[in-house]
């Protein structure tokens, strides 16, 4: 649909035919054809002459949306040093419009919540490569902003509370990782306090909790609870997790199973998904390695081009 309305539309409109586009390519995770169409859009838009109209476009005229899916285009590509560069090129944008004096209240607040937003999309990345570190230094600052007294927040605009409660949560996940536990429980019992906070999310750092320190039946109980009243594909994996703590492979790999017979096209496209139900057919039987070729084809009806197909853990 976005490429036929592309083709009829005014030059005008096309901005947000393309994020949609670009979008939806990326959610069927089809990133070669992302790529090759991101790379050939900036292109033309770079080319744009004189250098004031190109920067009247990139900067005022075109989603932001599409700055990110550039950026994402470098990690798609395994370039994670490149990725980490571009990412970090748009937290300086976000800064210097946020800090800009002729734009709008409204608009300053919008580049606060988007800088927030590409804050955590770079801590993602960085726990993903293992640095905690710089995880926590890039989080801390932006949770501290929220703790700030109110005359200095009425000076400057804050994200939204429920931003505030999102960069708290991730921010204990990273301690959690990291082993560093009270300072998550810290984290986390200050999102429990937050009314504004959704049930399922509460329910969730309260499972992590759980499983860091061993309790894996009570770890169980609320994820199963998650999982009658949520259908939630995140606790059905932690779920899988918490019964190979109690030593339950079976009833672990059923679970995963039937998750995956439910809703093929999500959980075919997650690696912590696939590389636990891997896991637990190694642990389990002696004919692992036909259940991973059994997955590996079911995999590959939905996965599209990003899978790394590693977490499988198929022989090379």
């Amino acid at each position: 649909m976005a490429r036929d309305r592309i083709v009829q539309a005014d030059p005008e409109d096309l901005s947000l035919l393309w994020s949609l586009r670009l979008s939806s390519l990326a959610r069927l995770r089809l990133f070669n054809q992302v790529s090759a169409e991101v790379n050939n859009l900036f292109g033309v838009l770079t080319s744009i002459t004189p250098p004031t109209t190109r920067t009247h476009v990139l900067e005022n005229l075109l989603p932001f949306e599409l700055d990110v899916i550039q950026a994402r285009v470098k990690y798609w590509a395994g370039d994670h040093y490149g990725y980490a560069d571009a990412l970090g090129a748009l937290l300086r944008r976000c800064k210097r419009r946020a800090r800009s004096a002729r734009i709008t209240d409204a608009d300053r607040q919008m580049w606060i919540e988007r800088g927030a937003r590409v804050g955590l999309i770079a801590a993602s990345q960085f726990i993903e490569t293992k640095d905690f570190a710089a995880a926590t230094a890039l989080l801390e600052p932006l949770v501290i902003q929220q703790q700030q007294p109110a005359e200095q927040q009425q000076q400057q605009p804050q994200p939204q509370p429920q931003l505030a409660s999102e960069l708290r949560a991730a921010l204990g996940r990273v301690y959690l990782q990291a082993g560093q536990l009270d300072q998550a429980e810290t984290h986390f019992a200050a999102v429990a306090a937050d009314e504004s906070v959704p049930e399922s999310t509460k329910a969730l750092n309260a499972s992590f909790m759980a499983s860091a320190r061993g309790d894996w039946d009570k770890a169980s109980e609320i994820l199963r609870d998650l999982i009658t009243q949520r259908g939630s594909t995140q606790a059905v994996n932690n779920l899988a997790v918490a019964l190979l703590g109690q030593g339950k492979l079976k009833e672990g790999i059923e679970v995963l199973e039937a998750a995956l017979e439910t809703s093929p096209s999500t959980l075919a496209m997650a690696e912590p998904f696939l590389f636990n139900l891997s896991t637990l057919y190694e642990l389990r039987s002696s004919i692992a390695a036909d259940k991973k070729r059994e997955l590996l084809i079911e995999v590959a009806k939905w996965s599209g081009d990003g899978l790394r197909t590693t977490c499988l853990k198929m022989p090379s």
